[in-house]
């Protein structure tokens, strides 16, 4: 495997008998650990500065219309105290923490302040490996890594911050050894496969049904608060208004400049405006993809492709659910050649579907046209919606279970569905509204054939060769 265009980045330290030198900005101990660059503790405290004018503008004023100028002399104050308490706090943090391989060829980390941590991360579990590029941060030429493996309930580690060139070269050897592949391998070239304009990517965020039928909502409530109560009532459509646009402001800022790129190491998925990131996704971590469809978006043959990855896009303290995408707008060819990267072989054109029975339309008078359940050796795929349409698919080996759901209204039409489990994320495969004797069959034969894929499946080490062969 070549050098990619970004660089390997500086290489510094020792050598630590892992065929590797790690990268990093910062100093090397006896032991053989790394730190972060030193720069990192000033840019925790420059991140802080916005939070300390917040503090002005909200005591400043406040305080200089009843205190005077000592008012505003405090409120500034805390303006340049805060950054400086912030820097402090993270420099004591940035030398008590290390990074490093272990012998058994995991990576570990030492951290705490007060409490010390100490952190291994078995990279036989690895789901993703990315690399973001704050807005403060790029402000220095930094990067945070972020690492995250299956299973644990802290998997997500943090490395904040490094050169831009350090980062991706420490990400690069992260894949390689998760991938089976030799450990001095340095970041492997790319080819792009995709972009998404702003232009397309705007439009599509205005079309969208969510936004579009909020729009339309503000609409309705400025004519009839127009045509009942004049215009003291059109304070509602502010919100009602402001939502979907706030909406697709955050969204257009998040995913501005989208591109996906072909890599040995997976897919490469590149974007943002504000924050530019860099998501690797691992061709064997990819639990389950779906194809979204809405309604005004089928006159351009767009789609948008969502994605489950292991360990990835897990509910916060708040229960929301970050939505992981491998593209947000792009038309079906284009997804389908991306799609082929992560789920190769996965041909939904020629899969027999079995449609529910007419009877569904009672329980589900909208979309039973579009219910439909489909499978094949390597995939289980499921159709739903008619607004906006959707299409699941998931391999048989990412299976996580298999349930069989009857609620009172499909017991009296003898109908059941058939819910297929991935790990979490924003993709659910439902069959809805089968004949309730074929749904427990595909059920059956479903949970049979996810065991058997299971028993057969080695794409954990994706890039390792074959056993018995040498790399």
């Amino acid at each position: 495997m070549t050098l990619g265009d970004d660089g390997p980045g500086s290489a510094v330290g020792d050598d630590l008998g892992l065929g590797l030198q790690l990268p990093g900005g910062g100093t090397v101990d006896d032991r053989g650990r790394q730190r972060l660059h030193p720069i990192s503790p000033l840019i925790h405290g420059v991140t802080a500065a916005p939070v300390g004018l917040i503090i002005v503008v909200v005591l400043g004023f406040g305080s200089g219309s009843v205190f005077g100028l000592s008012g505003l002399a405090v409120a500034a104050l805390g303006l340049i105290v805060l950054p400086l308490v912030v820097a402090g706090w993270s420099y004591l943090a940035w030398r008590n923490l290390w990074y490093w391989f272990d012998d058994d060829g995991d990576f570990r980390v030492d951290s705490g302040v007060i409490t010390k941590q100490q952190r291994r991360l078995q990279l036989s579990r690895l789901q993703s490996v990315d690399v973001a590029q704050p807005l403060f941060a790029r402000l220095f030429s930094m990067a945070e890594l972020t690492v995250e493996v299956a299973g644990a309930q802290d998997s997500k580690l943090k490395l904040q911050f490094l050169t831009l060139a350090d980062a991706r070269a420490l990400r690069a050897t992260i894949l390689a050894r998760a991938a089976g592949l030799r450990h001095d391998t340095v970041e492997a070239p790319e080819t792009l496969i995709a972009t998404v304009a702003p232009r397309d990517l705007a439009i599509s965020l205005l079309l969208r049904s969510s936004t579009a039928g909020l729009l339309l909502l503000t609409v309705l409530i400025v004519v009839v608060t127009l045509m009942t109560s004049g215009w003291g009532g059109l304070v509602i459509a502010l919100f009602t208004g402001g939502l979907p646009l706030f909406m697709v402001v955050t969204e257009f800022i998040k995913y501005f400049n989208f591109s996906a790129s072909d890599s040995p190491d997976g897919l490469r998925l590149r974007f943002g405006l504000a924050k530019t990131e860099t998501r690797t996704v691992p061709p064997g971590r990819v639990q389950a993809i779906e194809y979204v469809e809405p309604l005004l978006w089928r006159r351009r043959k767009w789609v948008r492709v969502r994605v489950n990855i292991a360990g990835v896009g897990k509910e916060d303290s708040n229960g929301n659910r970050e939505e992981t995408l491998l593209l947000p707008v792009a038309t079906l060819e284009v997804a389908r050649r991306v799609v082929a990267r992560v789920l190769p072989d996965m041909d939904v054109d020629t899969l027999d579907w079995h449609v529910a029975p007419e009877r569904s339309r009672r329980r589900s008078f909208i979309q039973w046209p579009r219910l439909a359940v489909a499978w094949n050796d390597l995939i289980f795929a499921t159709r739903r919606g008619r607004v906006t349409r959707r299409l699941a698919v998931i391999p048989h080996a990412r299976t996580q279970s298999v349930r069989l759901t009857q609620g009172p209204w499909e017991r009296r039409l003898h109908l059941a569905s058939v819910h297929v489990d991935s790990t979490p994320g924003p993709v659910q495969v439902p069959a809805l509204h089968l004949d309730a004797g074929f749904a427990s069959s595909v059920a059956h034969d479903q949970a049979a054939r996810a065991e058997r894929a299971r028993a057969e499946d080695r794409s954990i080490r994706w890039a390792a060769p074959p056993e018995g062969t040498e790399d």
